[in-house]
């Protein structure tokens, strides 16, 4: 792989309630490229979750406890970095798309008011001051940017009165208001039906090839990962157990898991053929 805008290596975390403690993640070492589709896998409890929060500094301590480990973000370790500046990446020069629409975004307010509002807090980090006819520019640009079909409606509505797939367009554009280099993708689409959530898989696709986007997504389905990623990461109870490009991954995985995981992708028809490595695929 090339040299890498995220690396993580070494990582151990540990998480403490009602005087016992449990180490949630072994020595979790990945690398994200630039402009590149990075893909961590595994079902629940694997250990996703807590890497993706580590890497955004949304552990909190207690319960939670980095051990050891080092998260490189262009050669500088997040974990040392003083917390004002750690905060100034967070949606700035990394962005995060949460996986539920409805419970991240306000049901109160317009999506123009919570976009702008971002957007204001994410100018302000970086120094920047705009008008308020300014920041409603930029978020009709920005939901432009994700295909949505009338930016000006989409604005002046609430949540509840767009789609499942409107809303998780709007996640998208709001990760995207500050133009970030890295973002970091929770299960996106998962709550939506097969035709739309491959319409977000492949909006995310097309950022990465048109914007310059590096992607890190997180989730348990292989099935989204064959056309979207380029290099896979495999975990399981909290340990990275293979890695490969998605290619070779899927062709030859070395690991029982991964052919587990492999396997238990959803078929349209009963026919299997096999790779060099005996996964079903």
């Amino acid at each position: 792989m090339s040299e890498s805008l995220l690396s993580i290596r070494g990582l151990n975390v540990q998480f403490s309630a009602y005087g016992r403690s449990q180490q949630v993640l072994h020595d979790v070492s990945l690398d994200v490229p630039a402009h590149s589709q990075v893909a961590l896998v595994g079902e629940s409890g694997s250990g996703k979750t807590v890497t993706m929060k580590a890497i955004m500094g949304l552990l909190r301590d207690p319960p939670a406890r980095i051990l050891s480990g080092e998260i490189r973000y262009e050669g500088r370790d997040l974990l040392k970095l003083p917390p004002r500046e750690r905060k100034k990446l967070n949606g700035t020069e990394m962005s995060m798309v949460f996986q539920d629409p409805m419970s991240s975004l306000n049901p109160v307010f317009t999506i123009a008011d919570q976009l702008g509002t971002i957007l204001k807090y994410a100018d302000r980090r970086l120094g920047r001051s705009r008008s308020g006819r300014e920041r409603m520019a930029r978020v009709l640009e920005v939901l432009a940017q994700v295909r949505m079909r009338d930016p000006e409606r989409v604005a002046a509505s609430y949540p509840v009165m767009l789609s499942g797939g409107m809303r998780q367009r709007v996640l998208i554009a709001m990760a995207l208001l500050s133009e970030p280099k890295l973002l970091i993708a929770d299960e996106p689409g998962t709550a939506l039906d097969v035709t739309t959530q491959a319409q977000i898989l492949k909006l995310l696709k097309d950022l990465v090839a048109d914007r310059g986007l590096a992607l890190l997504m997180i989730t348990h389905n292989l099935g989204v990962v064959r056309e979207t990623s380029d290099y896979v990461y495999v975990m399981n109870k909290g340990v990275v157990v293979e890695h490969a490009p998605a290619a070779e991954l899927f062709s030859a995985p070395r690991e029982d898991y991964t052919r587990s995981l492999i396997a238990a992708v959803p078929r349209l028809t009963g026919g299997m053929r096999f790779g060099s490595a005996g996964a079903r695929v």
